[in-house]
C-alpha cells in the first residue's frame, strides 16, 4: 500500500478532492497497482511555520 504525503498551504475542500484524486489515478497507472490501495496524505502548512534561508515564509511575503 503505497503512501503519497502532501505538504502544501491551505486549501478548500474542492482543491483537496481534485488533488487526491489526479495523485491517485496517476499513481494508480504508473506503480500498476488499484487505486483502492493509494493513500493519499494531506498535510496543510501555515506560511508562519516554515522557513527557508533564515525567514519564515509568512515574512518573505510581506
Amino acid at each position: 500500500m503505497p503512501v503519497i504525503t502532501i505538504d502544501s498551504p491551505r486549501l478548500t475542500k474542492k482543491q483537496k478532492s481534485d488533488l487526491v484524486e489526479s495523485f491517485t489515478k496517476t499513481a494508480s497507472r504508473i506503480m500498476e497497482l488499484p487505486e483502492e490501495s493509494i493513500i493519499i496524505l494531506i498535510k496543510e502548512i501555515d506560511s508562519e511555520d516554515v522557513g527557508v534561508g533564515g525567514l519564515l515564509l509568512c515574512d518573505r511575503d510581506s
